[in-house]
């Protein structure tokens, strides 16, 4: 399902830019520019109709493997690259090692950044990595319901299309993989 511009900022606008996280006093609208917004009149903070950024790295180990992730809440049939919301004062390249780690247990020794996808449903900005690692023994997360190390060419058939943008990116990371 595609919404529109116009539909997404009404319905962030209601969930996300209300009060003022700072102080709390109710925000009034204003235009910044070309853009609604809207401003604490207490404390001047200004809110803007943001995405949300989050990291998705396709993690890749010395002997071309891929790992994917099953997470039941996402799909009880496919599988999916690893992706987590950055956190405040955190590098984008931190997030993907940070996550990595969390979700999986594998150390991040490089990653390559790739390209962005807006993912509307949920108006986030996902920012595309390949993240190398030297294949280790996998860590146990709440996050995650099981892992699996693929060969390239078996991805296809399993990693999550719908509603999801692990399949796009792996699209993505293809033509830098060996």
């Amino acid at each position: 399902m595609t919404l529109n511009f116009n539909i997404n900022y009404l319905i962030f606008e209601d969930m996300f830019f209300k009060y003022c996280g700072e102080c709390g006093h109710k925000l009034d609208d204003i235009k910044c520019g070309d853009d609604n917004c809207r401003i604490c009149p207490s404390c001047k903070k200004i809110y803007g109709n943001n995405p949300l950024p989050v990291v998705e790295a396709l993690v890749v180990n010395e002997y071309n493997e891929i790992l994917l992730l099953k997470q039941n809440y996402i799909s009880n049939t496919k599988w999916t690259v690893v992706t987590g919301y950055m956190q405040d004062r955190e590098t984008i390249e931190e997030a993907v090692a940070r996550e990595v780690k969390e979700e999986t247990g594998q150390i991040v020794t490089n990653c390559k950044y790739i390209s962005s996808y807006y993912f509307a449903p949920k108006h986030l900005i996902m920012i595309g990595f390949i993240a190398y690692v030297k294949k280790e023994q996998f860590a146990d997360s709440a996050e995650v319901d099981d892992l699996k190390w693929y060969k390239i060419e078996e991805i296809d058939n399993v990693i999550a299309r719908e509603n999801n943008c692990s399949g796009m990116h792996f699209d993505m990371c293809k033509k830098y993989l060996c």
